[in-house]
């Protein structure tokens, strides 16, 4: 059963499970039927063997003989006994009828309708063999009863029996008649129960209607199922599969997409992560292809200096050649850090959770320790210009990506500025943003598009080749991407140097 359902689909599964659980409401309502019919019975007969009994009673209490003649004056005398009943027969030991209210010439009244007279309604015909040839066979079959109860292992006990004929329930008990110990005949009680009939009828309507109501339920949810549901799931599981084997067929994602519930919600995360992944594995692979080309630049020039120098027999000149191989070198190895870090870096993002944080303890921090160490090694002075000192200045953003920001920008611009100079940390709100501005008093920015040098492995400094990677400020503007901010770069306008501005939007 496990495996036969585990290589099902949703919708089979469904289906076979409601069909397993349809076929046990089913027989648990056949049991129902098959023990609630007897008792429906049970009340009838009841009644009918205390006839019987009340019957005997009187019958033995008046020493009455069982024959025709007694038995008829009995009956006139005691009908009051059988009003309620629809036919009451002696029968004697050898099968024949010798008593039977039917043939009583009473006043109808007395009695409740008679069977034999609603069956002879029920015949078309009037002719009277007919109706001889009726009577004849319903006397057949009573003595029939008769002998199958005295040969059966109920006898001596009250037996039922029902039948259906012509739109009638008839339900009959029967007992044997025993006087001094000695078996004289039979009495047969038989009544019209077409209310057994009708409840039992009612009953089977009720479970068919159920049933086949249940069914209806059960196909229109399999269909609302299978086509608000299963279908778009089956889409999904189709565009990731699309994606993974790299197939150029069209997907219906952008429908889903369109949806407001959950499936909606899936659909655009699924195609968001899968552009993301998209998205980074097309960055690894140009930043593969930009490492291996920076790389190959300082390792042509180790080359062509490594064969040069063995040849060179001027000091200055194998001095030169040393001081390239060792900036090549630094430049390499300043590569790899740089890259093995922000391979890092990308990492421990995924795992890190945004929250709510001020950033003025934290921008003081930072240039708190800059100062320490540039202002006795360079005397570089790094100012914080914090306007409103008493209010928070919150984002929601990683403190230690911020820190990490800060201090990419600060050696950025320390490596730019002569000694004895200063740099200016602003951090102020504006609107509903938060402003971060590093400005300095360096050489400024020679670039007229000055967003290049946000590109990866950008540098534009020469005389320090080994000391940076160019990967410094992409590293920072990944970072701020990270945060939902934007940052730029322009000249100072008041002289030299460069300014750099970060917008974060605020809580």
């Amino acid at each position: 059963m496990g495996s036969l359902l585990k290589n099902l689909s949703i919708l089979r599964k469904f289906l076979f499970i409601n069909f397993i659980v349809f076929i046990i409401i089913g027989i648990l309502t056949l049991v129902y039927l098959k023990f609630s019919i007897p008792n429906l019975i049970y009340k009838k007969t009841s009644n009918h063997i205390e006839v019987i009994n009340n019957t005997t009673d009187h019958i033995k209490r008046l020493k009455i003989e069982f024959n025709e003649e007694d038995l008829r004056k009995f009956l006139f005398s005691t009908r009051f006994l059988f009003q309620s009943l629809d036919r009451v027969l002696f029968i004697n030991k050898n099968f024949d009828i010798i008593a039977d209210t039917d043939t009583l010439d009473l006043d109808p009244r007395s009695f409740s309708q008679k069977i034999e007279q609603i069956e002879f309604d029920n015949i078309v015909s009037n002719d009277q063999d007919k109706k001889k040839d009726y009577k004849k066979e319903k006397e057949e079959t009573i003595k029939d009863i008769v002998k199958e109860y005295s040969l059966s292992k109920d006898y001596g006990k009250p037996f039922t029996y029902t039948k259906e004929t012509y739109n009638l329930f008839i339900l009959g008990t029967l007992k044997n008649f025993i006087i001094n110990d000695e078996n004289v005949g039979f009495i047969l009680v038989v009544e019209k129960a077409n209310d057994v009939k009708s409840a039992i009828d009612e009953r089977k309507n009720f479970i068919i209607r159920t049933a086949l109501l249940v069914t209806l339920v059960i196909l229109v949810f399999s269909f609302v199922l299978n086509r608000y549901f299963l279908k778009p799931i089956k889409n999904l599981v189709d565009y990731t599969k699309i994606i993974k084997e790299k197939s150029k067929k069209k997907t219906n994602i952008q429908t889903l997409k369109s949806r407001s519930d959950e499936l909606g919600i899936l659909s655009n995360s699924l195609d968001d992560m899968t552009h993301e992944l998209q998205k980074r594995a097309n960055s690894a692979e140009n930043f593969s292809t930009d490492l291996v080309h920076e790389i190959r630049n300082p390792l042509a020039s180790l080359k062509s200096a490594s064969e040069i120098i063995s040849e060179t027999e001027d000091k200055n000149q194998r001095d030169k050649l040393v001081k390239i191989l060792s900036h090549d070198v630094e430049r390499i190895e300043r590569l790899i850090t740089d890259y093995s870090q922000m391979l890092k870096d990308e990492v421990a993002l995924t795992k890190e959770k945004m929250k709510i944080i001020d950033l003025k303890p934290i921008v003081n921090s930072v240039v708190d320790d800059f100062n320490s160490i540039y202002m006795s090694k360079r005397n570089i002075k790094i100012s914080l210009d914090a306007k409103n000192q008493k209010d928070k200045i919150e984002i929601i953003g990683i403190e230690n990506r911020i820190e990490q920001i800060l201090a990419n920008l600060l050696e950025n611009s320390i490596s730019f500025s002569e000694d004895n100079k200063n740099i200016t940390v602003k951090l102020y709100k504006n609107n509903k943003n938060v402003m971060l501005d590093v400005i300095d008093e360096g050489l400024g920015l020679k670039e007229k598009d000055t967003k290049k040098i946000f590109n990866r492995f950008y540098s534009n400094r020469p005389g320090k080749f080994g000391e940076h990677s160019g990967l410094g400020l992409n590293i920072v503007k990944n970072l701020i991407d990270l945060h939902g901010g934007t940052i730029s770069a322009s000249n100072n306008s008041r002289g030299k140097g460069a300014k750099i501005e970060i917008i974060f939007p605020s809580v």
